[in-house]
């Protein structure tokens, strides 16, 4: 789950992360007061859920009350990336004397945290690591031991020139970590984490995202969910209890299993498709979640055929089966669509599609060449 900026920064604030002081506005008027309150010469920042909004013109500065209001009324009429700007953040504007990054996230081939540091903040974290890789520092915590202090402070004296920057830096980062640690988090980065006069380091922007199968125990993090981050197609998913998430691609897909969900579109791929979607229905025999997954995608207009890849396990096949006959019952199906069973009760699950005057297929190369081919 991701929150927007000021959300971030409200976090960070409450976390002891040194932050500016803030306003979001939803209306250009209320950049008025806004630009009263903090000062002569703010920023107003476009609150989307994506990246790009500087070169989007999601970004201004203002040095009035009517600049500010002119500069929140262009940036609430943009949309950035598909996602109309609902909100804008104001800041004081900041003189910023060095740029610096840093990112807590997960690494998971070592099963640890790992913390990334750059003197080469304000840039694209994903292009500096391809383009200039020496020049992040990386920082390994050991969720059972916590933070090596001496090691860390080993780190980030390589950044951070004077004890006064390598204190306040070092104290952001056993801040960063806790929230991490305390709220779940998937990744908490500040960039720029800005050097605004000789001595003083502040979070000029901030990114923090969750991981979803922990907010059941953060109902504070789970209020601050922004819908647009989720499509009509996922918010109803998660209500009928399926694992979906929306695509680009032409072949929509229905599958039980994460990995074999993952594997059948890699297949697709192989084979020149693209898939539209990733859905599990899950281990569950009910034929009531197969219509749901047929009812989300095939009102998908980019979706040409479908495919249904079932192993059955604790999933049974015919109830499969008698899920497919009950949507095509429910819903008008035009799209055509290529089934594979196999497993448990895979014989009575193919007697009732082959009555029904279905075409099931036994082997998932077949199947997935012929949804490509008629997609």
């Amino acid at each position: 789950m991701k929150i927007h900026e000021y959300q971030a920064k409200e976090l960070f604030a409450a976390y002891g992360i040194p932050v500016q002081d803030q306003a979001v506005v939803t209306e250009a008027e209320q950049a008025r007061e806004a630009f009263n309150s903090l000062g002569d010469f703010v920023v107003i920042k476009a609150q989307v859920l994506v990246g790009g909004r500087g070169k989007a013109g999601g970004v201004k500065l203002a040095r009035s009350a009517d600049e500010a209001v002119e500069a929140a009324r262009t940036i609430l009429g943009l949309t950035i990336k598909e996602l109309p700007v609902e909100k804008v953040m104001i800041a004081p504007a900041a003189d910023i004397k060095k740029e610096y990054y840093m990112g807590l996230t997960l690494d998971r081939a070592h099963k640890q945290y790992i913390l990334m540091v750059s003197k080469a903040g304000g840039v694209d974290i994903e292009e500096l690591a391809v383009q200039r890789p020496e020049e992040i520092l990386r920082f390994h915590i050991n969720p059972l031991d916590g933070i090596d202090a001496s090691a860390l402070k080993a780190c980030l004296e390589q950044a951070f020139e004077t004890p006064q920057l390598l204190e306040q830096a070092t104290d952001v980062v056993e801040k960063m970590y806790r929230l991490t640690v305390e709220k779940d988090c998937s990744l908490v980065e500040i960039n720029p984490y800005a050097l605004v006069d000789d001595s003083t380091l502040l979070a000029l922007d901030a990114k923090v995202n969750f991981d979803d199968n922990a907010l059941y125990k953060h109902p504070d993090v789970e209020a601050m969910k922004n819908p647009e981050e989720y499509s009509q197609d996922e918010i109803d998913a998660k209500e009928a209890n399926l694992s979906f998430v929306s695509m680009d691609g032409e072949i929509g897909c229905i599958v039980n299993g994460a990995g074999l969900a993952m594997a059948t579109m890699d297949i697709i791929k192989l084979y020149g498709g693209t898939p539209a979607n990733f859905l599990d229905v899950g281990g569950s025999s009910n034929p009531e979640k197969v219509l749901n997954a047929l009812r989300i995608i095939t009102r998908n207009p980019r979706v040409k055929a479908i495919l249904i890849n079932i192993f059955g396990g604790i999933t049974r096949c015919d109830d499969i089966a008698n899920g497919i006959l009950m949507a095509m019952k429910q819903i008008d199906i035009s799209l055509p669509m290529v089934i594979r069973l196999i497993g448990t009760n895979e014989e009575e699950g193919r007697k009732l599609l082959a009555d029904a005057g279905f075409e099931v297929a036994e082997q998932l190369s077949a199947a997935v060449e012929k949804v490509v081919s008629v997609a």
